[in-house]
């Protein structure tokens, strides 16, 4: 395994994941960085917002992120059309659909514990990894 993308629950979790499951060369998405800086702001737990905030900040020190370009607003049509043809609501899942599109328009497989998250997408390379949890 060479390069892939990881989904923000991997980012989150990435400590805890078996490392033979996961890319030589991991990359995350400027989505999934949107998504960590919304996590200290979005509880009133002060341990939980410190966590937060020390899991993004070491985020951004390590990861220099795939940025949502304009091949990946071109491959996001794609995702949203996939979605709408199996039943489901490109909105509902509209961060979800933001990272498949960037792991589309660069090629790269997406390394995910919720592959239910991104059913329905058509061309997208898709590695689950297994949850620590389960």
């Amino acid at each position: 395994m060479a390069a892939g993308l990881l989904d923000t629950n991997a980012v989150i979790l990435l400590e805890r994941l078996d490392p033979d499951h996961l890319p030589t060369e991991p990359l995350i998405s400027a989505i999934s960085l949107a998504e960590l800086s919304v996590g200290p702001l979005a509880t009133d737990d002060d341990r939980e917002r410190a966590a937060r905030q020390a899991r993004l900040q070491e985020t951004e020190a390590v990861f220099e992120p795939v940025s949502f370009d304009a091949a990946a607003a071109r491959a996001f049509g794609g995702v949203a059309a996939s979605l709408r043809r199996s039943g489901r609501k490109p909105r509902a899942r509209a961060f979800d659909a933001l990272i498949a599109a960037i792991a589309i328009a660069n090629q790269l497989p997406l390394y995910t514990c919720n592959p239910r998250d991104f059913a329905g997408i058509d061309d997208l390379r898709l590695e689950e990894l297994p949850h620590p949890d389960v």
